[in-house]
């Protein structure tokens, strides 16, 4: 059953309002466990497209795959879209240890010298994701702050148990529900997959970290299933010659490597980020409310409830098309140069 954007999202938790003109941008925290695949760095350039349009501020990104490199090529993409400032923080005895396909680029160099420029060498410079999230969200206005999380949900369940620290005298869970507006999530499956259940990578990793912010997240959670990952494919000529303003751009680099030739790359992570920032463009649609929970093997299970605080998107054969275009077009954006007035 697919309702409207204002009945779906009334719930008592606060409704999401469509947003006046010029409104200031959203703030947004990006988390997500950048080196398992590409879809998280071409995610990241939508968000770099996003702010330098003036629609969302990227607060703070933290990652929640635990290899040494996956935060250094954070600050890499950072770096070449012009917002190297721009905190970093990792998970601690998290999971997907493995070193990937194509984290090695931030280690490259070229005669001694970085082949894509960053200050952040290694994770273990890096300060711990949820101390990273408490000081973000602690300095922001109440109910104001968007989190994007496209990885597994180790860092956010941890943030829900950490205490009061020099930042905030709430404990997590309180700080969230404060400051936190909603919480766009790239997790579980909606829909059967080749005619059978899924069960989707971000909660398989870390399934007690899934079922507990499931359970215990006091905020709006808008799911965004495998599925629609699976619809929304970036088309491979798109990849292929969309970003040819720059040979080197450090996503073809890596997509090569994580593809030896070029394919449709499922959009997963991208289309939690397009509705973070553009909820009311009509991109996706949404379910009714709802509550989401998780077994133990990882399965994804949907009560529908009137009072339900969880939603999840949908996409007509209409909305398919748009939202690959989009997002295809804003993941390509060349970096943003301020021009001179």
């Amino acid at each position: 059953m697919i309702l409207s954007l204002a009945i779906c999202t009334c719930f008592t938790l606060g409704p999401i309002e469509e947003k006046p003109e010029f409104e200031s941008p959203i703030p947004l925290i990006y988390d997500t466990d950048m080196g398992n695949d590409v879809d998280d760095g071409f995610a990241l350039g939508v968000i770099h497209a996003l702010q330098s349009r003036g629609e969302c501020e990227l607060l703070a990104v933290t990652v929640s795959k635990d290899h040494e490199l996956a935060a250094p090529f954070v600050d890499l993409l950072n770096t070449y879209y012009g917002r190297g400032d721009i905190p970093v923080g990792v998970v601690r005895d998290g999971v997907t240890p493995e070193k990937g396909k194509f984290l090695g680029l931030a280690d490259d160099k070229i005669d001694g010298v970085y082949r894509y420029p960053h200050d952040l060498v290694s994770g273990e410079d890096a300060p711990e994701a949820t101390a990273l999230l408490r000081q973000t969200l602690a300095g922001q206005d109440d109910n104001s702050v968007a989190i994007a999380q496209v990885g597994f949900s180790t860092n956010l369940a941890r943030l829900l148990d950490t205490e009061s620290d020099e930042h905030s005298p709430l404990n997590g869970h309180d700080l969230v529900k404060q400051k936190v507006k909603y919480l766009s999530v790239m997790a579980g499956a909606f829909e059967p997959f080749q005619e059978k259940p899924h069960r989707e990578y971000n909660v398989v990793m870390d399934i007690p970290a899934a079922q507990r912010l499931a359970k215990d997240w006091p905020t709006a959670i808008i799911y965004s299933g495998f599925e629609v990952g699976i619809k929304t494919r970036l088309p491979k000529e798109g990849i292929r010659d969309d970003f040819r303003y720059d040979p080197n751009h450090p996503m073809s680099a890596a997509y090569r490597l994580y593809n030896a030739d070029y394919r449709d790359q499922p959009s997963w992570d991208l289309t939690s980020i397009l509705w973070a920032v553009r909820s009311t463009r009509g991109y996706f649609g949404l379910s009714e409310n709802g509550l989401v929970s998780y077994d133990d093997e990882g399965y994804t299970n949907w009560t529908p409830s009137s009072s339900g605080h969880h939603l999840y998107l949908t996409v007509d054969d209409k909305q398919i098309e748009r939202v690959k275009e989009v997002l295809i077009a804003l993941a390509s954006e060349p970096p943003h140069k301020p021009t001179n007035h």
